[in-house]
């Protein structure tokens, strides 16, 4: 099968490739599934993955990719009532190749509303925003919400999410193209930012949703109210500078670590109910996405890592379907 494998890692594109005849998986074991991807989507731990720098380090080689649309083709036992069935797939890793066998716990239905590619980059999007703001934000109707980052798929899922939620958004983003996308998500005002400079000349917001980092972060800290709460999503600008504390204290802010993912494995239970939350507001939350051929999946890796990609990348694997 046709799958995208990483040998090495890099801080470049040179430790994983494109392999045309990699091994097939396993047969489906009880309470497991085989399926068809027909569409991955790509995100920001994916790099860092093949760049040695996430938390998460699977052993070498290994295959990419933690979201993805398919089809069950085969089922273990115990599993048989999912064959035939289009779902989305999320896991750690193994998404980037034709065929993946997985517990058929990590499978569910497609919400409506969504298109192959729309499901494949939905749930890493949508659940992050939800655990950003609504479960660790503590996000209220009526308040001023900063999303950071707001054309990229991140972004445009916190700023969807925030509206639809009755928030005031702003969105901040560092082209105009970008700002049109947040502007079709919802997002009230726009701000456009030099990425060498970033001046945010707003105030008085009580929630930060800032996927960027870098030196994005003391601008967005100082839009804060009194009392105000400053999500940390990422870094894809990388690190934050040294935080004066007193500034924390002065104001009573909070700073907010969010790990989507962790949430769902440290409590099952809110998990589930994020899941359901997100797919019962699928309509609203549909992600704005650009196909690739797997072949082009290299592209796709160095517009994201660029930040020239507006909205998210879905690597279509066509052969699969």
């Amino acid at each position: 099968m046709r799958a995208l494998v990483c040998h090495s890692l890099s801080p470049d594109q040179s430790g994983f490739v494109v392999e045309k005849n990699w091994p097939k998986q396993r047969p489906p074991e009880a309470f497991e599934v085989t399926l068809a991807i027909h569409a991955t989507a790509l995100n920001y731990p994916d790099l860092l993955m093949l760049r040695g720098g996430y938390q998460f380090r699977p052993n070498l080689p290994f295959i990419p990719g933690t979201e993805a649309c398919g089809t069950v083709i085969r089922t273990g036992p115990g599993a048989e009532a999912l064959l035939g069935q289009r779902v989305i797939i999320t896991t750690r890793q193994g998404l980037l190749a034709e065929r993946i066998t997985i517990s058929a716990a990590a499978v569910r239905p497609l919400p409506a509303g969504l298109n192959t590619a729309e499901a494949a980059a939905f749930t890493v999007g949508a659940l992050t925003a939800w655990v950003g703001l609504i479960v660790r934000g503590r996000l209220k109707p009526f308040e001023r919400v900063l999303v950071t980052g707001a054309g990229g798929g991140m972004g445009l899922a916190a700023v969807a999410l925030a509206v639809h939620e009755g928030a005031h958004v702003t969105a901040v983003a560092s082209t105009p193209e970008r700002l049109a996308l947040a502007s079709l998500a919802g997002a009230h005002q726009s701000i456009l930012i030099d990425r060498n400079n970033p001046i945010i000349e707003v105030s008085d917001i009580n929630l930060v949703f800032d996927p960027v980092g870098g030196g994005l972060t003391m601008p967005s800290i100082r839009t804060l109210a009194r009392g105000g709460r400053y999500a940390i999503i990422g870094f894809t600008a990388g690190q934050a500078p040294p935080f004066p504390l007193n500034r924390a204290l002065l104001k009573e802010l909070e700073i907010i670590g969010v790990r989507a993912g962790e949430h769902g494995r440290q409590d099952p239970r809110a998990g589930a109910y994020a899941i359901k939350s997100i797919d019962d507001r699928a309509a609203a939350l549909r992600p704005n996405v650009t196909q690739f051929p797997l072949e082009d999946v290299k592209r796709a890796f160095a517009e994201m890592a660029s930040g020239s990609l507006n909205g998210k990348a879905v690597i279509m694997m066509d052969d699969a379907v």
